[in-house]
């Protein structure tokens, strides 16, 4: 994950926040929260920087293809 000098990772990095146990991207930072968006887009949610994680390369890829599979769900 790429992260600025304070530790913070940078706009556009997949991470899972632990207290919420979502995968989402970074899309910014306000005061002490970080702001995430599920990988497929939709509505943003504030995230405790201390509580996010890298996601490996195995585990962005596992989490795109399951919101793909439930996307196709979906539209049946």
């Amino acid at each position: 994950m790429t992260e600025d000098a304070d530790g913070i990772p940078a706009v556009g990095a997949a991470v899972h926040d632990s207290v919420r146990d979502r995968v989402g991207r970074v899309m910014g930072h306000v005061g002490p929260y970080i702001q995430l968006r599920p990988l497929s887009g939709g509505h943003e949610w504030d995230a405790d920087p201390d509580r996010l994680r890298p996601l490996s390369p195995a585990e962005l890829l596992s989490a795109l293809v399951a919101e793909a599979n439930a996307r196709s769900r979906q539209r049946r």
